[in-house]
């Protein structure tokens, strides 16, 4: 796993442990709150993804980025869906979000990277 993606998520997932360690239920419930907004309904999660990556680009929050790009990535959203979601976030946003789409698009490349690398593992390790 790529060094930025990997610290990303241990990151993520070691402060989200800490934070909900802690005996706060208004944090816990927006936390909750969080998890049932992306789960299926009218929308499917993928609409639901693309919409967080869109409106976390506009609200400029790298962290927010990344991880929706991760979400993205993990429910099937393409490379050439992934530039259309690029376009209208930065249409919203204007050219304040060039610093970030340009985050997001080498936070993609390392998913895609690690993807291929695990793939390319996994079909040698089918033929050994």
């Amino acid at each position: 796993m790529d060094d930025r993606v990997k610290q990303f998520t241990d990151f993520r997932k070691r402060m989200n442990e800490r934070i909900l360690a802690e005996d706060n239920q208004v944090v816990r419930r927006f936390f909750a709150l969080d998890t049932q907004t992306y789960k299926a309904g009218a929308l499917d999660v993928k609409t639901k993804e693309m919409l967080g990556l869109v409106a976390s680009m506009v609200l400029r929050c790298d962290d927010c980025i990344s991880y929706h790009v991760a979400q993205c990535k993990e429910v099937g959203v393409t490379r050439d869906e992934f530039f259309e979601i690029f376009s209208v976030g930065l249409v919203v946003g204007g050219s304040i979000v060039i610093p970030h789409l340009r985050r997001a698009v080498d936070f993609l490349d390392q998913l895609e990277q690690q993807s291929t690398s695990s793939d390319a593992c996994a079909q040698h390790g089918a033929q050994s």
